[in-house]
């Protein structure tokens, strides 16, 4: 169906059947209580979840982009907060991996492989948003090392992120600004303080904080790759790769939703037949089935053309664009579907409505992503 290898469908297979058979069935009720999914984060570990972006001499387990993006579709179909907790985690092991020292992928790869060690990025600032050139927090040379002060915010899994790849301003003189910005690979201790945890429409269960530096100090041998500079250029390669993650929870979401829907309008009547059959419930479950499987599609373009080697964000960003505003639309058609149910707390699809929003606004709002794209359009004189 979706052209993946054996040993690649085997993978989305057991991710499947874990999201069957152990996630379905609570992420309910610890999604309505916030709490943080311990048992599902551990059995995500055993299953190689965190190991899919790391190369097997590093421990990984690694797959395709389109397998990955497909996994990450099955995590969100059973809850999105999971396919959440892993995927900043796979930025970062992208930026490691492509651009750290030996030494740094020794040192953390192995363990990031097995989800010992997770990972977060802290790329968002309070003023700052998505014109990631503007940050202010800084790094400064002293000594043998870096001082770094400033503040991120909405850092997912900031709390029990071992590892922080930190976007930061080596260099405040640099023309063009870009070229002052550097990542960190930071862990936790003095002058780092987890502030507070973010509270959230949806996206509930796993952390979203804010992140204070204040002298914070980190070797130097903390800068990713060998050379001050190239941050920014570094963070845009990897937030491709985290652009089509986020696509693939958008179409998780959108597919849950549009599952709930087509169940409910076979099971429930009125003047005496299913509601699918009334014309205004199947036009609604014909359109969230086109929107759906559109945005799949597109996903799936931008996966294979990241694994092509190519510059991928064009494509990235269209399918993050249309599966992000394909859910929150999906979403909402599920509520119309089931009626006034789709308002209760007891049923999923008032969940899908509020989770699906924040992949309008993660990783780059669309209407960044619809900046990106129009530029990328003329500079590479069109499709």
């Amino acid at each position: 169906m979706h052209e993946l290898g054996t040993e690649e469908q085997a993978v989305l297979d057991t991710v499947a059947d874990f999201v069957r058979r152990e996630v379905q069935p609570v992420a309910r009720e610890l999604e309505h209580a916030d709490s943080y999914p311990e048992a599902l984060i551990e059995r995500m570990k055993q299953l190689g979840v965190y190991g899919l972006a790391i190369a097997e001499r590093y421990g990984g387990v690694p797959v395709s982009a389109p397998c990955f993006a497909l996994v990450t579709e099955e995590l969100a179909r059973g809850w999105m907060s999971l396919a959440g907790a892993m995927g900043g985690h796979t930025v970062v092991a992208t930026l490691i991996g492509r651009f750290g020292t030996e030494r740094q992928r020794e040192r953390y790869l192995p363990r990031m492989a097995t989800g010992e060690l997770r990972a977060a990025m802290a790329l968002t600032e309070p003023d700052g948003g998505s014109d990631l050139q503007a940050l202010r927090t800084t790094a400064v040379r002293d000594g043998q090392g870096y001082l770094v002060n400033g503040t991120k915010t909405w850092i997912t899994n900031a709390r029990r992120a071992g590892l922080i790849a930190l976007l930061c301003r080596t260099d405040p003189r640099a023309e063009p600004a870009h070229t002052g910005i550097s990542v960190l690979l930071v862990e936790h201790g003095p002058g780092l303080t987890v502030s507070r945890d973010l509270p959230k429409l949806g996206y509930r269960g796993v952390e979203s904080c804010e992140l204070s530096f204040t002298d914070y100090r980190v070797p130097a041998e903390a800068l990713l790759g060998d050379r001050e500079g190239a941050g920014f250029a570094q963070m845009m390669s990897g937030l491709e790769i985290g652009r089509i993650q986020v696509a693939a929870r958008a179409v998780g979401v959108g597919r849950a939703a549009f599952e709930d829907a087509l169940r409910y309008a076979q099971q429930r009547e009125s003047f005496g037949k299913p509601i699918w059959q009334h014309q205004s419930v199947g036009n609604l479950l014909a359109d969230m089935a086109t929107k759906l499987t559109a945005a799949r599609q597109l996903v799936l373009h931008a996966a294979r053309t990241y694994d092509s080697g190519r510059r991928a964000d064009l494509e990235a960003g269209m399918a993050k664009l249309f599966a992000s505003e394909a859910a929150v639309q999906i979403a909402l058609d599920a509520i119309r579907v089931h009626g006034g149910h789709g308002y209760s707390t007891e049923f999923d699809v008032e969940r899908y409505f509020r989770d699906a929003p924040l992949m309008i606004v993660g990783e780059g709002t669309n209407e960044i992503q619809r900046s990106v794209i129009a530029r990328q359009l003329v500079a590479r004189g069109g499709l």
